[in-house]
């Protein structure tokens, strides 16, 4: 894996790959969680509105069709940290591809007819989160899990903030977030001469360098709950735990904990909520552990009538860490460094796993994932599990 940093500050990680076809993706680091109040959802928004015409290519399918009449795929997606920007396509459409990404990154328009027709879009998406129990429950979870953490805002915004979003506001959020020495770039793939397309290509102005500035989030003091009615069959459980960010050495531990309660349907969750009782349809367990922030979460979909018997059955199966054997242990680790593994092998997933790494801390942690979980401990997982599964919060959206 090579990694440059070009004269205009921006930085490029090649990482080659003997295949047939080629990634680039582009990430500016920047999410919700550097949006201040009145710019909530911008960071969302300008990953819409960047599809939607530039000088060369005025129009959406303009953009998009460009790619797709080559076989390729172009997508993008925006969390609360980072927003980022991918195509894939055959190895000789190489140039193709960063010459569409270098002019949506460098001449978008943004027309107010245009950021009229997607705030529309972007209203109807957010309906349709709050419409879809699935999604929506994990918008009330992180909004009451985090008090200060601006993780506590969902990565599409404010209503109002979209209603009123103007050019000039837009514009100005791009300017300051969109600049090189805020942005990474990764190619995957076999381009000897990526150097040549990137700098003849990406010129993008020098800028200043932004220092984010992320309140400190407390843990938990007690354990809490949180209910919503929706006139729906069934009922959404979340049981989540404020963890820690990426880099700590916990959140390591915490990933054999995932693997051991949560790993498909042979995860402890799963098998003694559905496998033995048959309580519910979808099981299982969430780690996060993101730049700044972490949680660790069980969540299962059963009947209204069964929520307190699933709470006390979610927390009986974390008690049951304290009891982990090596056996468990290293069933977890044969299960993520096989899972991971084989997501890295394919091209995009890799690319993605690059930068996040990269805005974490350093690409080259991606190398040194399942060495430092093959160090993880019975002791460890034991430890871990009391420290941090305790205080939760219980969300529940509640079905008919």
């Amino acid at each position: 894996m090579e990694k440059v940093v070009l004269p205009n500050g921006l930085t490029v990680i090649y990482k080659p790959k003997k295949s047939n076809l080629v990634v680039i993706e582009v990430m500016a680091k920047v999410g919700s969680n550097d949006e201040t109040a009145p710019e909530r959802g911008i960071s969302h928004f300008l990953e819409h509105i960047l599809f939607e015409g530039t000088a060369k290519r005025p129009s959406n399918r303009a953009i998009t069709n460009e790619i797709e009449k080559i076989g390729g795929d172009f997508n993008a997606y925006t969390t609360n940290e980072r927003t980022c920007f991918h195509i894939k396509v055959l190895q000789k459409h190489f140039s193709i591809a960063v010459d569409v990404l270098a002019d949506i990154l460098q001449h978008s328009l943004f027309r107010e007819k245009d950021i009229q027709k997607e705030r529309n879009v972007v209203l109807k998406e957010i309906d349709m989160v709050h419409d879809e129990p699935r999604y929506y429950q994990w918008v009330l979870f992180q909004q009451h899990l985090f008090q200060k953490h601006p993780s506590k805002y969902p990565t599409y915004g404010d209503r109002k903030v979209i209603q009123g979003l103007s050019r000039e506001k837009v514009q100005r959020f791009f300017h300051k977030y969109y600049q090189p020495s805020n942005m990474v770039v990764c190619i995957v793939g076999d381009i000897p001469d990526w150097k040549k397309e990137i700098t003849s290509k990406l010129m993008l102005r020098k800028g200043k360098v932004i220092r984010p500035n992320i309140r400190a989030e407390l843990p938990a003091s007690a354990a809490y709950e949180k209910k919503e009615k929706k006139n729906h069959a069934s009922t959404y459980t979340i049981m989540g735990f404020k963890t820690v960010p990426r880099i700590h050495p916990d959140a390591y531990v915490l990933e054999i904990i995932n693997g051991i309660l949560g790993r498909g349907q042979s995860g402890w969750m799963f098998t003694e909520l559905r496998g033995k009782l048959g309580l519910g349809y979808e099981v299982g367990t969430q780690h996060i552990a993101e730049r700044t922030y972490g949680y660790f979460a069980v969540y299962a979909t059963i009947d209204k009538k069964n929520v307190r018997l699933v709470k006390r059955l979610m927390l009986a199966e974390m008690q049951k860490l304290q009891q982990v054997t090596e056996q468990d242990l290293q069933e977890a680790k044969d299960f993520i460094e096989g899972s991971y593994y084989l997501e890295l092998d394919d091209s995009q997933k890799l690319a993605d796993q690059i930068l996040f790494w990269e805005q974490v801390d350093d690409s080259r942690r991606l190398e040194e994932f399942i060495p430092t979980i093959k160090r993880v401990t019975v002791a460890d997982v034991r430890r871990v599990a009391r420290q941090y599964l305790k205080n939760n919060l219980f969300v529940v959206v509640e079905g008919k």
